[in-house]
């Protein structure tokens, strides 16, 4: 769990890229689904933000 909270926005990186990745190459994946991820992500990335942020306070 520590090394996530070191390095929560390189974690968060890769985790977004492999979900582009899957988004784009498959096609069987509803819409829906991707749009509910995507604003999960947005969700967590604020959390990785405030987590940045208290690092650097």
């Amino acid at each position: 769990m520590s090394f996530i909270k070191t390095h929560a926005t390189r974690v968060y990186a890769v985790v977004v890229a492999v979900l582009a990745l899957v988004a784009h190459f498959v096609p069987e994946v509803p819409s829906a689904l991707v749009l509910a991820v995507a604003a999960a992500v947005l969700g967590v990335g604020e959390g990785v933000q405030r987590i940045e942020d208290s690092k650097n306070a």
